[in-house]
């Protein structure tokens, strides 16, 4: 792919789960493009030396750390009201940061960790600071979902009947990222913040590596044979984040720049899983 051209100056960033993979290769080039960046990450230490890293390699020095864990929402809320105070404009919130499990555990706050992790994180992340992308008149929200989505189930979302497997836990999380973006879009019609999902290609990173065993095994082998670099799994974050090419559409699915079809279009089932999503991350019913 051509790289994108454009000219962030003067608009702020937001990158979550930035200290390696897509969201660190997102950072990179948000930052080329001359974007003031924030880099939302777990591990201060690791997020740190990623930035000094980006700062050499682009020579933009406009870039800041904030850490967070996605998986607990008072750590949510703590960060989105530090931001607050420090950038009253957001002009891009790329969502990223996940997980894969191989083994069901429960987050900070009770609630499944990959659940809790990539799917409420991206929805309150979002809610805390849509103020901030609405007064930055036009805004742009990028979630990186998955074509490796699917089996969602509202009335087991945590796995606490169905027996757990790591591929159905991250498939489902993956579904409900998409359908979670075209009830948000809908909320967003008429603010100039559009709100876009996509798929990155399979791209050997660590949310994968972590996962152990087999698993681990299988996925570097396939990563020597036939994986995206970082990079080129972040190319269409970043399309989407800053090209005028994508300006104004909203409520889409992408795959290499390019709009594909979502099987999960069922707006009943979008507001089910919206108001499931309000109740479990404590936000109180915006519509």
């Amino acid at each position: 792919m051509t790289p994108v051209d454009a000219d962030l100056s003067g608009r702020t960033c937001l990158v979550t789960g930035a200290s390696a993979g897509i969201g660190r290769a997102t950072a990179h080039e948000l930052a080329r493009l001359g974007a003031r960046v924030v880099l939302a990450v777990r591990n201060r230490q690791k997020g740190e030396k990623v930035l000094r890293a980006i700062a050499r390699a682009t020579g933009n020095t406009e870039l800041e750390i904030a850490t967070v864990d996605f998986a607990r929402a008072q750590s949510i809320r703590a960060f989105a009201r530090d931001l607050a105070t420090r950038h009253p404009k957001i002009h891009v919130l790329v969502n990223n940061a996940g997980i894969w499990s191989n083994c069901r555990q429960l987050g900070p706050d009770g609630i499944e960790l990959v659940w809790a992790t990539n799917v409420l994180g991206y929805f309150l992340t979002t809610e805390l600071l849509l103020s901030q992308l609405r007064a930055a008149g036009r805004a742009r929200v990028v979630s990186v979902a998955s074509r490796y989505a699917g089996g969602l189930d509202l009335t087991d979302v945590q796995f606490e009947r169905r027996p757990w497997a790591g591929k159905s836990a991250y498939a489902q999380s993956k579904q409900a990222n998409r359908m979670w973006t075209w009830a948000l879009s809908r909320r967003l019609e008429g603010t100039g913040v559009t709100a876009n999902a996509l798929h990155p290609g399979f791209v050997s990173t660590e949310i994968f590596k972590k996962g152990g065993g087999v698993l681990a095994f299988t996925l570097a082998v396939v990563a020597k044979l036939r994986a995206r670099r970082p990079a080129e799994g972040a190319d269409t974050v970043v399309w989407l984040a800053a090209s005028p090419e994508a300006d104004g559409q909203s409520g889409l699915f992408w795959v290499d720049r390019h709009e594909h079809p979502c099987r999960f279009r069922d707006e009943v089932t979008e507001e089910e899983l919206w108001r499931m999503c309000q109740r479990m991350s404590g936000q109180t019913p915006s519509g």
